[in-house]
């Protein structure tokens, strides 16, 4: 096994004068959850399609398992869910999973009996699909994309349109999918959801890749301080100029500065010179949400900029 289940250079695709995905280069590593992060209208769904073989690239590479991404052997060894998962209303659970193993010719029939507990549907597995409520479509959509036991899988916005129930019952059976060496791939505009599963990601923005690694190294890369001091006009002069101070600004009647948190006693000196004393100083915490808005400058639900 490689060390990145899938590596992308320059991938590119361009309907007329837009570009939906713009020279793309990412490494997802083997195992766990990965996040593709992006508000609607990101790229992250035609990057999934190219990488299916769904999309045919304007330019660029990807490759899966080292091999190129479209090649048949390579895709037998991955699943997917691809935006809304389709199946035919008056067919059962069961028989529109027998359908599509069929179809595939992915594994065999003990299989079915299996997913379909595994994503909570063997009591209904009798029962029509048209009957289903949302989530359990969505579970059902899940348990196909494992037929074969792949190891790579793709699930897009699997918590499109669920209850907050529903959302927690996807997001625990995506984190249990991410175990025992499969890769699963999630594509979500859903952050704070992602935050709770994902152990690496990749944020796109307008085709773009914004930034990529473990949640914990992104959320880290712009440290931040909540400061109260004996003279906070006075203690935004002082750390300004300091070459470790990316900024400083008034907010809850205090100072929030961004800096190394590891920098603390750097700060707390600096201010002492200059007869300023901290009153309070508290390490701030971001959110993935926080650091999406940071970098993008967009909503992560509409995609639209803030102001």
């Amino acid at each position: 096994m490689p060390e990145y289940v899938i590596e992308t250079k320059d991938l590119t695709k361009q309907y007329g004068d837009v570009i939906a995905v713009d020279r793309l280069s990412l490494r997802v590593p083997h195992g766990g959850v990965f996040g593709f992060l992006g508000p609607n209208g990101s790229g992250k769904t035609t990057t999934m399609g190219m990488l299916l073989g769904l999309v045919h690239p304007t330019s660029g590479e990807a490759r899966i398992f080292g091999d190129p991404a479209r090649h048949p052997a390579t895709l037998r060894r991955v699943g997917a869910m691809v935006e809304t998962p389709t199946f035919y209303p008056y067919l059962s659970g069961r028989a529109n999973l027998r359908y599509f193993q069929g179809v595939g010719r992915r594994g065999s029939s003990s299989d079915i009996d299996r997913l379909l507990e595994l994503v909570d549907l063997g009591k209904r597995a009798e029962s029509k699909y048209a009957t289903y409520s949302l989530g359990m479509k969505q579970r059902l959509g899940i348990a196909c994309a494992l037929l074969g036991d792949p190891e790579l899988v793709f699930l897009d916005e699997p918590t499109n349109g669920l209850d907050p129930a529903g959302v927690v019952e996807v997001r625990e059976l995506v984190r249990q999918l991410g175990k025992g060496g499969r890769t699963v791939i999630l594509s979500s505009h859903l952050l704070a959801e992602t935050e709770l599963v994902c152990d690496n990601v990749a944020v796109l923005s307008r085709g773009r890749l914004i930034a990529q690694g473990t949640i914990q190294e992104l959320l880290r890369q712009h440290d931040a301080f909540h400061l109260r001091t004996t003279d906070d006009a006075k203690a935004r002069v002082t750390l300004a100029p300091l070459s470790w101070v990316e900024r400083t600004e008034e907010r809850d009647g205090g100072l929030v500065v961004t800096a190394p948190q590891a920098r603390s006693w750097e700060i707390t000196r600096a201010l002492a010179e200059t007869g300023v004393y901290v009153n309070e100083l508290v390490p701030v915490h971001r959110s993935l949400e926080e650091f999406f808005m940071e970098i993008t400058g967009t909503d992560p639900t509409t995609g639209r900029e803030r102001s």
